[in-house]
């Protein structure tokens, strides 16, 4: 096998979690008065820190959100997570036939990965090897928190594939000197054919990339 480590994203590419998470944005947006959908939600939030998030929405409606909202979007987010979230679908046999390292790195917060981890199951197999964008302070497109979970794991980026979702996160991945596999099962508008090494739409089909 080429690589010796992978660097899975989290939301969107371990767990389903980008339609749970944007709804609740695209709703509370909405409460102020945004008038956006879902689609503009994945179009300019998705793989995004929530900061950015924030920001966008208080310049789309030219006004200052109130100061609860992201502890407010935290707690119905995560109040949406554990009544919906799923696994990606093929992802926990992958996981489970991995005969390499492998770690999880994420723009959310500690707290949010853990819950969502063990939410679906996957928890017990990424509890040692998490690595949050929150811990550093530095978030995607800087492929900080990528460098920082391959020197952890004891590889150099050479030798390690990262698994992304978005264009936010394959973009950081590439600016750190990784391959990344773009997955593309929720990819509406083919925006990883381009930048990422290789796509793929099916976790089935991850282990016969993994070997070329």
């Amino acid at each position: 096998m080429k690589y010796k480590c992978i660097i899975f994203d989290c939301d969107g590419v371990l767990v389903d979690s980008e339609p749970l998470g944007n709804q609740v944005l695209v709703d509370m947006a909405n409460e102020l008065g945004a008038h956006i959908d879902l689609d503009y939600a994945y179009q300019h939030f998705k793989g995004n820190a929530l900061n950015n998030c924030v920001n966008h929405i208080s310049d789309l409606i030219a006004l200052e959100l109130p100061s609860n909202f992201k502890s407010e979007y935290r707690r119905r987010s995560f109040e949406n997570f554990q009544r919906h979230i799923k696994p990606v679908d093929g992802v926990l046999d992958v996981v489970k036939s991995l005969e390499i390292p492998f770690c999880v790195a994420s723009s959310g917060p500690e707290n949010k990965i853990q819950l969502n981890l063990e939410l679906t199951g996957l928890w017990p197999y990424f509890k040692s090897h998490v690595f949050s964008c929150y811990s550093i302070q530095k978030w995607k497109p800087d492929p900080a928190v990528f460098l920082w979970a391959a020197d952890t794991m004891g590889f150099r980026p050479s030798e390690c594939v990262v698994i992304e979702d978005s264009l936010v996160g394959v973009s950081a991945a590439i600016e750190g000197g990784f391959d990344v596999f773009g997955f593309t099962g929720h990819d509406y508008r083919n925006e990883l054919q381009e930048k990422a090494t290789k796509t793929f739409d099916n976790f089935l089909n991850l282990t016969e990339l993994l070997e070329y």
